[in-house]
């Protein structure tokens, strides 16, 4: 019981000390500080993969774009595999075919 009673007094003491407040707040300042610098770090490295990947996504879309120019001066030749019509049928460039509507009325 005097052991508990010793660390119950130690603790009010402390409590009431400003020096022991102030290392206290000192280590949590310092903590938070090396805890901002951590994600600092981690969000410019996130950044940078951003940038890279943006990059990256520009020259896939350019390619993609030129594959599908080439795809489509092929198709438009006599000799097509696959009609020019029928490729912008696939991409969804070509209007739907209409279907006749029946007239009630």
């Amino acid at each position: 019981m005097e052991f508990v009673s010793r660390i119950v007094d130690i603790a009010t003491k402390a409590a009431n000390n400003t020096t022991v407040i102030n290392v206290c707040l000192v280590a949590s300042f310092a903590t938070l500080g090396v805890r901002s610098m951590n994600q600092q770090k981690v969000i410019e490295a996130l950044e940078a993969e951003k940038e890279s990947l943006t990059k990256s996504n520009k020259s896939i879309r350019k390619t993609m774009w030129n594959w599908k120019q080439q795809l489509y001066a092929e198709a438009s030749t006599d000799s097509a595999v696959v009609p020019l019509a029928r490729l912008k049928a696939i991409y969804g460039e070509a209007p739907p075919p209409q279907r006749a509507t029946l007239g009630f009325g």
